[in-house]
């Protein structure tokens, strides 16, 4: 049985019309990124032949770094886990990371989709505390180049000293560019673990918070405000883009077995998640600004006629404090690790 409408023909029985548009939506997405990744990979080429110092890059990896960053940011626009310049900020910062490291994509990715799966969890007694609580999350570019900035520009440093591609953290044969790479997992693990503090400590935590300058409870959702369960999850948050990022170490390099252990990236994640929240929280505890408005019931990040201080000055924002704890994270947990990584 047939129907006829404008001239098209649909079998009853066939795929929806809406089934149809999404399948050749994809074939369009598809063919425009190999495209894309044909038109780099011969550019590339073309650029290393008339320098000797430029390797090509293979067009798979064009292609990989062009459509997996295309397709997660997608799927995150649908959850409302980005709004749009929050996807096309993440669309860069996914690109330049992919393109740069396999392993910076995946400590990336892990630290994107268990901060999104965080953020929704617990979602309605976050919005009782939180008075400036997204369903979703909805991350706009601000608070994307604010945790992806400083990975992405060491991304890019690290192109430019050893090019794209995969190596093992050693400092006996490459130092600067396993300085960078530590940089770059440190500051995705800061990220993640603030994170994971803020959406794990909330919700679980028995006990209230209590300011880290003074070791006073504060109510719920006070910046600089710490509970036990919330630094353990800072940690194990670190340890999750640590995890992830030794996982591609082992999945696509062969001589690990020549170069030092890597082992110790699962640690240090773990410890760059803990040292982030902690200084996230003594940044927010001393300037970022906190009260409690009584005419919503809620902390806050202004000051009104009817907000009572809690901790704080009107420095920064929360925007600015996790730019500058990731930042400090980059610059000081490295040369730390350069003297305890075992030879």
């Amino acid at each position: 049985m047939e129907s006829t409408t404008y001239g098209m023909t649909f079998e009853a029985g066939g795929p929806p019309l809406k089934d149809t548009f999404k399948m050749m939506s994809d074939m369009i997405l598809l063919c425009t990124t190999l495209a894309l990744s044909l038109f780099f990979w011969m550019l590339s080429l073309t650029l290393s032949i008339y320098s000797g110092s430029l390797q090509p890059v293979s067009p798979w990896r064009w292609l990989f770094s062009i459509l997996v960053p295309v397709v997660l940011t997608i799927r995150a626009l649908k959850r409302r886990s980005l709004d749009a310049s929050g996807a096309l900020g993440a669309l860069f910062v996914g690109f330049v990371l992919t393109m740069a490291n396999l392993s910076f994509f995946s400590a990336l990715l892990a630290f994107f989709v268990t901060s999104s799966k965080l953020t929704r969890w617990g979602a309605a007694q976050k919005k009782k505390m939180d008075a400036d609580f997204k369903e979703g999350g909805q991350r706009n570019w601000v608070q994307v180049f604010c945790n992806g900035g400083v990975p992405t520009q060491l991304a890019l440093l690290y192109m430019i000293e050893v090019g794209p591609g995969e190596m093992a953290i050693d400092f006996g044969r490459q130092y600067t560019a396993s300085w960078m790479c530590l940089s770059l997992l440190g500051a995705l693990a800061c990220s993640a673990g603030d994170t994971w503090a803020s959406e794990v400590g909330p919700v679980l935590s028995p006990s209230r918070p209590r300011l880290i300058t003074t070791w006073q409870e504060v109510p719920e959702g006070t910046n600089g405000g710490v509970t036990h369960v919330g630094l353990a999850a800072s940690f194990l948050g670190g340890l999750a883009v640590g995890g992830a990022y030794l996982a591609s170490q082992v999945l696509f390099l062969s001589e690990l077995q020549q170069c030092a252990p890597q082992w110790p990236l699962v640690l240090y994640g773990g410890a760059a998640g803990l040292l982030g929240s902690l200084l996230d929280s003594l940044l927010g505890a001393s300037v970022q600004y906190s009260g409690f408005d009584a005419s919503i019931g809620k902390v806050v990040s202004y000051e009104s006629p009817t907000t009572h201080w809690i901790s704080g000055r009107p420095i920064l924002d929360n925007n600015a404090v996790n730019l500058f704890s990731s930042v400090l994270v980059a610059l000081v947990l490295p040369g730390m690790a350069w003297g305890l990584w075992p030879h």
